[in-house]
């Protein structure tokens, strides 16, 4: 009668810890590429004043409901975070993010999705491009 020991029985055959080692690391590196960069038709605002944009958060006082990186005083806590704005999906979880869409809705949030409580702050088509500019640059 042979008595096995019960390490033995799960050790694997000779050669597998290695090749499953591999796999590991083969997937795991696999895993850490670079992301691409992002499509710029939904990242870039023609003509948008990246640095305007940031100065007229504050002008218009997105801070008092949002935190928003950079924006002195920025540090609302009724609406949503605004960093990394530019890797959302969606605004107001109804519009598909991107450039045109963000202007609409800065300019008239209730008219791009009705019963937000997003209020409308007067926003001129210049100033939600420049605005959008700089939320857009937020990654």
């Amino acid at each position: 009668m042979t008595r096995l020991r019960a390490s033995a029985c799960f050790r694997p055959a000779r050669g597998v810890p290695t090749l499953a080692a591999a796999l590991a690391v083969m997937v795991t590196v696999a895993g850490c590429q670079p992301a691409s960069p992002p499509d710029a038709r939904f990242t870039t605002v023609p003509q948008g004043d990246r640095d305007r944009g940031r100065d007229l958060m504050a002008q218009y006082q997105c801070g008092r409901c949002h935190t928003i990186p950079d924006v002195p005083a920025a540090e609302g806590r009724i609406g949503p975070s605004l960093a990394q704005f530019a890797r959302r999906s969606y605004i107001a979880g109804q519009l598909p993010n991107g450039p045109q869409a963000l202007q609409r809705w800065l300019q008239d949030p209730a008219a791009a999705v009705p019963g937000t409580t997003m209020p409308k702050l007067g926003v001129s088509p210049g100033d939600a491009r420049d605005i959008a500019a700089y939320l857009l640059s937020l990654r």
